[in-house]
């Protein structure tokens, strides 16, 4: 963990302009291939969803500026990224969990599900250790959604990335996956964003 050079950072005047807005998040939907990853998680009796899930945080950790955060009057460069994700309870509820990021699946998968066993044996909504170095992700299996908002805590400095993840869909005999991302303008643009689903979508095909 490091801290940014913001005086010499070439994204100074941007970072300083979002910062005056009381909102500085922005967020957009777009569908990813999972085909491949679908089958190949039926195949081999795998969660299909801990697998895209891997192949988003290999992505997140890939992009520079999806591991800044807004600490203070400083912006802190993480290592590595963690998953903060959603695990749903058998009552309809749901906790927040927070597990260790590997880039090994076999590691990542067994982290997911030590993490999954306590929330289902816990009432707690909240897991007991936290760091702003993750993001934050949600599945709603429920509908294909096209478009998406995130709860706004009303701190203008939040800085993890949250993502969400909707319900299958079939066209033109390809599985594609609604994947709804929002970060903060102060730290992340567009070209970011994009540099993220291009990462996304190839680790996704590396699924065999």
């Amino acid at each position: 963990m490091k801290y940014l050079d913001i005086e010499n950072w070439n994204r100074k005047q941007l970072f300083d302009h979002f910062r005056t807005m009381a909102d500085p998040t922005f967020g957009l939907v777009a569908d990813v291939e999972v085909s491949k990853t679908y089958q190949s998680a039926k195949e081999k009796g795998e969660s299909f969803f801990v697998r895209y899930l891997h192949a988003c945080m290999k992505a997140i950790n890939s992009v520079e500026n999806l591991k800044y955060r807004i600490e203070g009057d400083k912006v802190t460069i993480y290592d590595v990224i963690n998953a903060s994700t959603t695990v749903a309870r058998a009552d309809t509820t749901f906790a927040f969990s927070y597990f260790d990021y590997s880039e090994d699946f076999k590691i990542f998968n067994q982290n997911y599900r030590q993490e999954k066993e306590r929330i289902q044996n816990t009432t707690d909504l909240l897991p007991p250790r936290y760091s702003l170095g993750c993001i934050h992700s949600s599945a709603i299996p429920w509908v294909s959604f096209t478009g998406h908002k995130e709860p706004f805590s009303g701190n203008k400095d939040t800085s993890v990335p949250q993502l969400a993840f909707g319900k299958l869909k079939e066209e033109n005999d390809k599985m594609l996956l609604p994947v709804a991302i929002n970060v903060n303008h102060a730290l992340v643009d567009g070209y970011h964003v994009g540099q993220f689903f291009e990462k996304f979508q190839q680790e996704l095909d590396k699924i065999d």
